[in-house]
């Protein structure tokens, strides 16, 4: 059953939930647009399938990796209702948002009104202003209360990135914002962040280069450009450290770690879906300015392919 989005007055029990459900590898999924920057719509059921049959945990739509920030309202919303449909109720299904205010994030999320997802993960706002503490406290808040949906921050934004002190405070003050997710390279925050937050919230990694360090210390999953990338051997990390197998953990944490440092952040999401590519799915371009895989790149990520059980 979809949400009718009340506003939420008090905590909802099935906030408890969460801890267990958004766990483990919950890829941010890329957006097969055409080369005339169009979307193909019914791409998205093959990538669903892809990651559902990979062993991945639940489903982010929206993100960096899915060129969230290049979606106008329209597309956004039949996306993120393409999606859910796509996934049909098969993984947790979460909504990412990047946007620049407050009111904006409540009205695209009232637009899919009827679906049924599990937490939005939105970024503080990344327009050059920087909005103090408690207006970014107030910010998560009032999403919060318009929606009823449990949120996830997304601690990615250079110029507006939270300290490990105000998203505790964020999420202690909202009760609604059931954790986050860590991005930016800093796996010391990630350590903190699993030691100091409460153990009803979740703390996910985005730190593509560390995930396997990141599990070792406590993360409760994570969400990045690899588990997007290669769902599969992001499944098989996550098994192993907690399966205590840290020779494959470790081995599976090189393979990834060659692949990584192949791959330019600036075209990361051209590269995630040439990768995608590599292992079935159509071949989908990405949104302009941002450049295509050139041969060159191609021929790095195939040699760094090779050492993975992809």
């Amino acid at each position: 059953m979809g949400q009718n989005f009340p506003a939420a007055t008090q905590m909802n029990p099935s906030l408890r939930e969460l801890r267990r459900t958004l766990t483990g590898i919950l890829p941010p999924t890329t957006m097969p647009f055409d080369r005339a920057g169009d979307l193909v719509y019914s791409a998205l059921r093959e990538q669903m399938d892809f990651v559902v049959e990979r062993g991945a945990h639940g489903v982010v739509a929206g993100g960096s990796t899915g060129e969230g920030h290049t979606l106008s309202f329209n597309e956004f919303v039949k996306v993120m209702q393409e999606t859910h449909d796509a996934l049909a109720g098969r993984r947790p299904f979460v909504v990412g948002l990047i946007v620049n205010s407050t009111r904006e994030a409540i009205e695209r999320v009232r637009a899919l009104q009827g679906l049924n997802i599990a937490a939005l993960q939105i970024t503080p706002v990344h327009y050059l202003f920087k909005p103090s503490a408690d207006a970014t406290v107030a910010h998560f808040q009032s999403i919060y209360d318009a929606t009823g949906i449990p949120i996830l921050i997304y601690n990615v934004i250079p110029w507006n990135y939270l300290s490990i002190g105000l998203m505790l405070r964020v999420m202690r003050e909202v009760p609604g914002v059931i954790g986050m997710k860590q991005s930016g390279g800093d796996l010391k925050s990630v350590s903190d962040l699993v030691q100091q937050v409460d153990p009803k919230n979740v703390v996910l990694t985005g730190v593509d280069a560390l995930l396997y360090p990141a599990f070792m210390l406590g993360a409760h999953g994570a969400i990045s450009a690899l588990t997007a990338a290669l769902p599969g051997v992001c499944v098989r990390l996550w098994d192993a450290v907690r399966q205590g197998d840290h020779d494959t953990a470790l081995r599976l944490h090189r393979g990834l770690a060659t692949l990584w440092n192949a791959v330019p952040h600036d075209v990361l999401p051209a590269a995630v879906k040439y990768i995608q590519h590599r292992q079935g799915l159509g071949m989908y371009s990405p949104r302009a300015p941002m450049d295509e895989v050139d041969t060159s790149l191609r021929a790095a990520i195939d040699a760094a392919l090779a050492g993975l059980p992809i």
